[in-house]
């Protein structure tokens, strides 16, 4: 494995930076504009608001959760500005935060209730979803190959839906290609390997996790995999990360439509029945660590994978640490760490990558001072 690069810094990152700066106060204005929360709830997130552009870190409240589990991995970090901690911890607990103070683990009417519900719901009820289900009915027409490539492409694109993104950033502009595009070596991989187990590792709801869905019905309906082993968060996070419930959301969409996008649902319905599409939600997937760090169960269930399909940016962050690499050192170097085979499927959406060729890495630098954080560029890693 290479050795391991300094973790990023908000303070160091202006991008990170101005998520706590700009994007979690954005966030809570958008929260407490949807719900009819009481006035523990506004005094709480208000503060929290306050708390991430100004105060200092503080611990979850006795009583809470998982208030001692937190308190072992903050160790070190309370009293600190959001800002002088490692990034990829301090966003994980502002969002352990945020549902701490609308009430999601506490008993009482707010119990278990997303508070991102509205966002997920009103883009999966929205023209560009139902005008990207219409569409199946021409991917149909495609080749296999060409299916294959344009559900994945689909797949790595949708990450463009993330709503926490958008609440700072708008709908971001058109996409100007791959940085990285391994798509080729990842069908090789599953022909190669067909009828096994791919595990997909998810990351948005909405319009990413129908694209998302179509693709698993695609390899499964193709033989290129036996069996689809898809891992969701626990709770929600991110704002628009994928749980269980937003899953049956968009699974109740394809049923709900007509066409090659109901037959798929049909497909699906029928595949987690035989148990061909199962369904986890480990709790380290709302853990503040990376990878490196997961559970001996969860790496046994990856290492035995034709291929874990990784989704989106927080999941690149956390297989290769979020941390300052240097943009060229090869991806296979960089995520040895991880059983098996591995594709990442990313937009750029924050500061760290590896892979890059160097004079792909060059261009960049010199066409777009933000490509790292823009949105308008992805990648697809594979390491097998």
């Amino acid at each position: 494995m290479a050795q391991q690069a300094p973790a990023i810094i908000s303070s160091e990152s202006d991008f990170a930076s101005d998520v706590f700066a700009k994007r979690h106060p954005a966030l809570i204005e958008r929260l407490l504009g949807s719900w009819p929360f009481g006035p523990e709830q506004h005094r709480a997130l208000s503060e929290l608001a306050e708390e991430n552009v100004q105060g200092v870190i503080q611990p979850l409240p006795d009583g809470a959760a998982d208030v001692g589990r937190w308190r072992d991995w903050g160790k070190g970090l309370y009293g600190h500005p959001w800002t002088e901690v490692p990034f990829l911890w301090a966003e994980s607990f502002f969002y352990r935060r945020l549902l701490e103070a609308t009430g999601y683990f506490e008993q009482g009417p707010w119990w278990g209730v997303d508070p991102f519900a509205p966002f997920k719901q009103a883009e999966l009820a929205g023209e560009t979803v139902s005008a990207e289900i219409a569409a199946l009915d021409d991917v149909v027409k495609l080749t296999d190959d060409e299916q294959g490539q344009a559900l994945l492409l689909s797949s790595l694109w949708g990450n463009r839906a993330d709503l926490g993104f958008q609440i700072t950033s708008g709908q971001g502009g058109k996409a100007s290609g791959l940085v990285s595009d391994d798509s080729t070596r990842l069908w090789e991989l599953l022909r190669s390997a067909a009828g096994g187990t791919v595990a997909l590792v998810a990351d948005n709801a909405g319009s990413e996790m129908l694209a998302d869905l179509i693709l698993i019905d695609h390899l499964l309906a193709h033989g290129l995999a036996d069996e689809v082993v898809l891992h969701v968060k626990p709770s929600p996070y991110y704002v628009s990360d994928a749980t269980l419930a937003d899953v049956a959301d968009c699974l109740r969409k394809l049923l709900l439509s007509k066409g090659e996008a109901r037959a798929a649902g049909d497909r699906l319905r029928e595949a987690a029945a035989l148990g061909r599409l199962r369904v986890r939600a480990d709790s380290f997937f709302c853990a503040p660590f990376d990878f490196t760090a997961m559970p001996e169960a969860l790496r046994d269930e990856f290492a035995s994978a034709t291929v874990t399909i990784l989704k989106g940016d927080l999941n690149y962050r956390r297989l290769i640490g979020d941390c300052w690499w240097e943009p060229t050192i090869p991806f296979a170097e960089v995520t040895s760490h991880f059983p098996g085979r591995i594709a990442a499927l990313r937009t750029l959406k924050s500061d760290t990558i590896v892979g890059l060729k160097m004079g792909a890495l060059a261009e960049l630098n010199a066409a777009e001072p933000h490509w790292r954080t823009s949105g308008a560029h992805a990648l697809v890693q594979v390491r097998s």
